[in-house]
């Protein structure tokens, strides 16, 4: 990773077309004009540079008018290079270069120099309101540099716009802050259908003045460089940004390990994917809501059976321990004629593919992340690899299998078919989640077992997805959103290449699991938003700091970043460098919120864990909060309270 450098000065806000910052208002029917033809008066001050280049900007608003007006009021920054050189965006959470593939099967929105079609959700411009970004900012990039903006998620003006956009005549790109928010072409709710375009009202009265305070940073090519800007801004927001966990992380494992058992654990040894709040339903206990099916990996599964196997392990719950062997038990007793896992059991036709329009797939990052959490329950003791033979050969029949398709460049493979082997998609980072199983598997990787052969085949994979990793293009891990960006694809990274690095000790696999790292934190949200009143979340005081925005394509806060809070611990120890483990703590304080504490808390059962906290427009109303338990929310927080207490880093608390 470079340091930010310190730059030039950006100068205040000049006359003229070659101007690199602009103030206008944008009035209530969408016209743009400079301040003083709207009847308005604006004036700029910039503060000296901080070290990192970082500039503090106070931009003072008077109204001139002589009645009402609705208005916003808008910075642009000019990006730097050549007219028309291709620009590259990021609003953290929301936005990464394009953002959608083109040849990604989810719609949302996409960036295109050329060729929009707004229907489709592809433009050269976009304006977001502020509460969809984890940190409320946007960085563009163009030839030599880049600038960012910086803002508070709301001002008095009411919730501020994050945009960007390409112009075609001149080829000139820029990025803005608007005040209040607008969302256009369109506005994205989670469908693939492109919703209206939205804009935020704020009437100003004459002689209203508003004075607005943002941050504006110039810089250099290498795009990785949000790290140090987003790093500096999480300190100054988290000041003001209170943790709130109702309970301590030894209760938090009880709870979500009480859930995971009585709610999610069934016959014929599965871990339900979904289990609904309200029981009562039809009179038959929750079933016609329950999704009656378990993933191997990823929603369900092997990992979250180990976090159970490993608390009641701990604490010296048999039944919990009984019921944890009993899924894995299930899984191991029938591979795919491919010599993989299955993708998912559904109860009344059992075994079957992963989430896939074409028959017979399989995903590689579920199967991936089942052996790799199996390889990890073989490690609980001599006991359980003599009691469960059949998970050492699981293991074994998995890694094989996927070593023998990995392609000449190191490439392992998206999905598969589950009958033949074929790999059917070598598209986006999903193979990358094999890593890490590999890496793990030194104790099968001897004279005696695959001689070396698991870690030769990490090490090249590793070597291919490092170009994802430094482009900072990770997409494609979690089987419901096809090629898109999202924060699961940084979970992935970081793990793969932690576990090289823990095989190995090689410095460039560390180097690549911090960048990897620093990716997946553009996602955390690094402040509280605001949620509308007698709405549950607000009700409950939810405090969004430390969770993370699931992918530009699902926007809503999840809990899967708990996954690999061993890995942060460990990545600040390898690195000298505390702050992975301390956001690692910031997300478990998080999910300690809305773990079900009693029958009835939040209208849950005791140990029910929900998915989906809805903070901005997206799926459902803001404040609203999914009222399903599934068994990876509750599994993943099992974990991480696990992990947490093996490691007294992770321990302390949470800033």
């Amino acid at each position: 990773m470079s340091d930010q450098r310190p730059s030039a000065p950006l100068p205040e806000v000049p006359a003229g077309p070659d101007r690199t910052a602009v103030v206008t208002v944008v009035l209530g029917d969408g016209r743009e004009l400079t301040p003083e033809a709207a009847g308005f008066a604006a004036g700029v001050s910039w503060m000296p540079p901080s070290g990192a280049g970082r500039h503090t900007v106070r931009l003072t608003v008077t109204y001139r008018g002589d009645r009402p007006r609705d208005a916003a009021v808008r910075f642009t920054a000019a990006l730097p290079g050549e007219p028309h050189s291709p620009p590259w965006w990021m609003v953290p959470g929301v936005f990464y270069g394009e953002n959608r593939p083109a040849d990604c099967q989810r719609v949302f929105p996409r960036f295109a120099m050329a060729g929009a079609d707004h229907g489709a959700m592809v433009s050269d411009h976009w304006e977001f309101r502020a509460d969809r970004a984890a940190t409320p900012a946007v960085l563009g990039w163009s030839g030599p540099g880049g600038v960012a903006l910086l803002a508070d998620e709301t001002t008095e003006l009411g919730m501020t716009g994050l945009g960007f956009g390409h112009d075609p005549p001149t080829g000139r790109s820029h990025v803005q802050l608007t005040f209040p928010f607008r969302e256009a072409p369109v506005s994205y709710d989670g469908s693939e259908t492109a919703q209206p375009a939205e804009s935020a009202r704020y009437t100003w009265q004459p002689g209203r003045q508003v004075t607005l305070e943002f941050a504006v940073q110039r810089l250099d090519a290498d795009r990785h460089g949000y790290a140090a800007v987003l790093r500096a801004e999480h300190e100054r927001l988290a000041r003001t940004a209170e943790l709130r966990p109702w309970v301590d992380i030894p209760h938090a494992a009880e709870l979500a390990a009480a859930g995971l058992h009585r709610w999610h654990y069934a016959e014929p040894g599965v871990l339900l994917e979904t289990v609904a709040f309200d029981r009562g339903i039809s009179g038959q206990d929750g079933l016609p809501v329950d999704r009656q099916a378990m993933h191997v990996g990823w929603i369900s599964g092997i990992p979250w059976a180990y976090a159970l196997l490993t608390h009641a392990r701990r604490v010296g719950a048999a039944d919990q321990s009984a019921a944890a062997r009993r899924v894995i038990d299930f899984v191991c007793a029938e591979l795919a004629p491919c010599g993989t896992f299955w993708g998912t059991w559904y109860r009344g036709r059992g075994w079957s593919g992963s989430w896939s329009p074409v028959p017979h797939t399989l995903h590689s990052r579920t199967l991936a992340e089942a052996t790799q959490f199996l390889l990890r329950a073989l490690e609980l003791g001599a006991d359980l690899r003599e009691a469960h033979p059949s998970w050492a050969a699981a293991v074994r029949s998995n890694l094989d299998a996927v070593v023998a398709r990995q392609r000449s460049d190191g490439a392992l493979g998206a999905s598969h078919h589950a009958l033949t082997g074929e790999v059917l998609s070598w598209s986006g980072c999903a193979g990358l989640a094999w890593v890490g199983a590999l890496a793990e598997a030194g104790r099968l990787d001897g004279p005696d077992g695959a001689d070396g052969a698991y870690l030769a085949a990490a090490v090249r994979a590793g070597d291919h997805y490092a170009g994802a990793v430094r482009d900072e293009l990770l997409h494609g891990a979690p089987e419901d959103v096809d090629l898109a960006p999202s924060s699961e694809d940084g979970y992935v990274a970081v793990m793969a290449y932690l576990a090289l690095y823990r095989r190995t000790g090689e410095t460039r696999w560390c180097d690549l699991a911090r960048r990897a790292a620093d990716w997946t934190l553009t996602f955390r949200y690094a402040y509280n938003t605001a949620f509308p009143p007698g709405t549950v979340l607000e009700t409950y005081r939810f405090a969004t700091r430390g969770a993370d925005n699931a992918s530009p394509a699902n926007q809503h806060l999840h809990a899967y970043g708990l996954i690999c809070t061993a890995e942060f611990g460990q990545l600040s120890s390898a690195c000298g460098d505390p702050y992975y483990a301390a956001r690692a703590r910031e997300a478990l304080a998080c999910f300690r919120q809305f773990v079900a504490r009693f029958d009835g808390d939040f209208n849950a059962y005791r140990g029910m864990v929900s998915e989906r906290y809805y903070q901005t427009a997206c799926f459902q109303p803001k404040g609203m909060l999914l009222t399903l338990s599934h068994a990876w929310s509750a599994g993943v927080l099992l974990l991480a309270c696990e992990q947490a207490l093996a490691d007294p880093a992770l321990c302390l608390p949470a800033a």
